[in-house]
């Protein structure tokens, strides 16, 4: 192949040779522009025999497409904007491992941006996104679901809600089985024996929380354990929230034996609490988060908690977005089975043993 040509220099200086461009590559393979365009850009419309050929010929004559040009001609970015409530949160962490996992391996970067768990933040962020001119948008733990239709629909971006807070309103979205998690986590307590059971959710209305406690009643409910109103109590989501709200089970009279929490970080506020009145876990009181967060094996005692696949979910969002981009679809409402995980922070209660 005839090398690029480069003009003399009679001074004996040298300089760095000129990146190949499109009308490079064209001219040594004899074909237009657009075609070198089509065949780089993967396009069928060129046979895959020239197609070959071209990225040959370009690979040679070093040739790399510019981000910038490459978002011209095929309308994309190849960037997705990731939404999530803190970057702080191991759940984040997790979902967003899996969702630059399947990202890097289709050509994808990602943007991420911190929504603090605001609504309004959470709907601005999106819009930022959309300014630049990213492909398609992931929301984790969204606490405005349903709001994002609209939004959606003026800016002709995807959006996959992932963990979606609230009922599903909307199109596209990836969470667990809330229900179906909780009835086994309830289920192991009372295959344990125990019968005054309680339930430590999240006070700012979730649809994940709704869903949890409905899993919770009807296990008891299902064992013939009835409904204690008395029993369920309501934190933040966070473990000073999990510590103020078993507090308050510790006050009751007739306390319970065991108490099934939201999640890991209500479970952790709820072990200190349980430390601080002088009692043992799972001794005195059994305790089951949800998440499977990293830190639940290093606790003492270990937690007995609800796995969800963190990566697995991440990557599930991030494929359901490459979907969405070969095409219109109808909708994905993808749920994933949580995992109970038995640890050290559950036993028999005391008067059975």
């Amino acid at each position: 192949m005839p090398a690029l040509d480069q003009p003399g220099d009679p001074a004996g200086t040298y300089d760095a040779p000129r990146k190949a461009s499109i009308k490079d590559i064209a001219r040594l393979a004899h074909v237009s522009h657009s075609t070198v365009s089509r065949a780089l850009s993967g396009n069928r419309q060129v046979s895959a025999e020239t197609s070959e050929r071209i990225r040959k010929i370009a690979e040679k004559a070093g040739y790399r497409a510019s981000a910038a040009a490459r978002s011209l001609v095929m309308g994309r970015s190849n960037t997705i904007g990731v939404v999530v409530t803190s970057i702080a949160d191991p759940f984040v962490a997790g979902v967003v491992r899996g969702i630059e996992d399947t990202a890097e391996e289709r050509g994808y970067s990602v943007f991420l941006a911190n929504s603090n768990a605001e609504p309004e933040r959470e709907l601005r962020v999106a819009r930022s996104f959309e300014e630049r001119r990213v492909d398609g948008i992931i929301v984790t733990s969204s606490r405005v679901g349903a709001m994002h239709v609209p939004l959606m629909e003026r800016m002709h971006v995807p959006v996959v809600l992932l963990n979606n807070q609230h009922p599903s309103e909307f199109a596209h979205s990836v969470l667990i089985d809330n229900v179906q998690a909780s009835m086994d986590a309830t289920r192991h307590l009372v295959r344990l024996g125990h019968q005054r059971i309680a339930y430590l959710g999240d006070r700012f209305g979730h649809q994940s929380d709704t869903e949890r406690f409905t899993g919770y009643r009807r296990a008891m409910e299902e064992a013939g354990l009835g409904f204690a109103p008395e029993l369920v109590v309501h934190g933040d989501g966070k473990p000073e929230g999990g510590e103020q709200a078993m507090a308050h089970l510790l006050e009751l009279p007739n306390r319970p034996t065991a108490v099934f929490c939201y999640n890991d970080m209500s479970a952790m506020g709820a072990l200190r609490q349980i430390r601080a009145h002088d009692l043992k876990v799972p001794g005195d009181l059994s305790v089951v988060g949800f998440d499977d967060l990293f830190f639940c094996q290093y606790l003492e005692p270990p937690l007995t908690t609800v796995r969800q696949p963190l990566r697995q979910m991440g990557r599930m969002a991030m494929e359901t977005l490459l979907h969405l981009f070969d095409g219109p679809h109808s909708t994905y409402n993808i749920k994933v089975a949580g995992q109970l995980i038995v640890r050290q922070s559950t036993a028999s209660p005391k008067e059975s043993r």
